[in-house]
């Protein structure tokens, strides 16, 4: 049964939405769970440690598509809602050959920008500084010829909500998540190719998840948004880089995040503390993308009834949303909490040490989860709602000042051991913040 972005939305249809966004946005997240997992076990700490230390950047130069994909979605939404077809059209068009345009541009100043931002991470350690910036320094450089890949694979993993194709979507990221599988395990286990490897196998990933569902809105022509002849109509490139900028934001602060923490570690614990955390993150990839398919799946019809001004339905989306963000969360919970101790043996090469900080690590990290969800659908929702700026300021100081903030205070006040307490506090913090603004704007958009 196809779920229509304009139906009523019962607990089934939900679920029926989202599940393959949900899917998608896992397989999405094997990417660099499979690329750790093999460099883990083929190579050496360093090299391991290399690949955590430049990741968090590779991210940010993506996630400029992650921002058009999810902001021009709630302005295409909005258009449809309206029923003005043609502008929905031709700003679904725009959105993507912007894409294509600022790939091209950023990667290539990424490409350059590799070696001084992996000397200044490296620089907050001595432990084998200069393997650490080779590894890194060639992995961040061979990913960036994947950049617009990458951007496109975000942009239209938001697209393909509005098309009401989001079987087709997933089917696209399964093809390029078990490649990136496959050429992992050629270049990695078999050719011993290292980090070189890793890279070259996911950057084939990402030209599957970009260019594929480029040709696919290309040749198919019987869909609800369809991409052709456009405008530069500069209103809708800003307000679709507006609604985004929440979630590019997120996405850089996140990353900077990392980058914080991993400076932090580096200092408390070496190498082993970025390794730990590096594991940590590789497990959260796949229970943050649930929350990230979750919201995905359900942005265009947010975006749909706002547009169509259907505030009762509005109010029935939201309402599931926060009970469904609640048994999601407490159930990561429970399983994040359960499989500390073997997704530790997995990553941690037979290091005892290693493994007793990821357990400790991974246990109270999973506290976080019950928060997690809340926030992300916070932020979505207003982002749907082409709130721009609510959502920015959720997502801004969840990052920048909640946990920044604590990674920073936590060493000073309770030591250096009470830093893997400063994600989970920061993210209680930003709960009571995204709960003022939903209340706050209850009454505006009647949900």
């Amino acid at each position: 049964m196809t779920v229509r972005i304009s139906d009523h939305f019962t607990y089934k249809k939900i679920s029926r939405i989202t599940i393959f966004p949900i899917m998608m946005m896992v397989f999405l997240s094997l990417y660099s769970v499979v690329d750790g997992l093999f460099i883990a076990n083929y190579s050496n700490n360093n090299a391991f440690a290399a690949v955590n230390l430049i990741f968090p950047f590779i991210m940010i130069i993506g996630s400029i598509g992650f921002m058009l994909g999810t902001g021009g979605t709630a302005l295409v939404s909005k258009y449809l809602g309206e029923g003005n077809q043609d502008k929905a059209n031709k700003t679904f068009s725009l959105i993507i050959y912007t894409t294509l345009v600022f790939g091209f541009v950023f990667s290539l100043v990424g490409f350059f920008l590799v070696k001084p931002v992996v000397s200044l991470m490296a620089s907050f350690t001595t432990d084998s500084t200069e393997e650490m910036i080779e590894y890194a320094t060639l992995y961040g450089r061979v990913m960036m010829l994947g950049q617009i890949a990458f951007m496109l694979q975000n942009v239209f993993q938001s697209f393909f909500m509005v098309a009401e194709k989001g079987k087709m979507a997933f089917l696209f990221t399964f093809l390029a998540g078990v490649s990136n599988i496959v050429f992992d395990t050629l270049f990695i286990a078999i050719l011993k190719m290292g980090i070189l490897g890793a890279a070259l196998g996911t950057i084939i990933g990402y030209a599957i998840g970009g260019f594929g569902p480029l040709l696919y809105f290309i040749f198919k022509k019987d869909l609800p948004i369809k991409l052709g002849r456009s405008y530069l109509n500069f209103n809708d490139l800003f307000q679709s880089i507006y609604n985004g900028m929440s979630e590019f934001i997120s996405n850089i602060a996140m990353n900077l995040v990392s980058v914080v923490y991993n400076s932090q570690l580096l200092k408390a614990y070496g190498v082993n503390g970025v390794s730990a955390y590096g594991i940590i993150m590789y497990v959260s990839f796949i229970f943050v993308a649930i929350f990230i398919g979750y919201s995905i799946g359900m942005a265009s019809a947010v975006g749909y009834n706002y547009g169509a001004k259907n505030k009762d339905e509005l109010h029935n989306i939201f309402k599931k949303s926060l009970f469904a963000m609640a048994v999601l969360g407490f159930s990561m919970f429970i399983l994040s909490t359960a499989t500390a101790f073997p997704f530790a043996l997995l990553f941690g090469r037979g290091e005892k040490d290693l493994i007793d900080l990821t357990v400790h690590a991974t246990l109270v990290y999973s506290i976080a989860y019950l928060a997690i969800g809340f926030s992300m659908f916070s932020s979505s929702f207003f982002t749907a709602l082409n709130n721009g700026a609510v959502s920015a300021i959720i997502s801004l100081m969840r990052t920048l000042v909640f946990q920044i903030g604590m990674i920073m205070l936590f060493p000073i006040i309770f030591g250096e051991k009470a830093l893997w307490w400063a994600l989970v506090v920061g993210e209680l913090l930003n709960v009571v913040l995204a709960s003022i603004f939903l209340i706050a704007n209850k009454k505006k958009y009647g949900y």
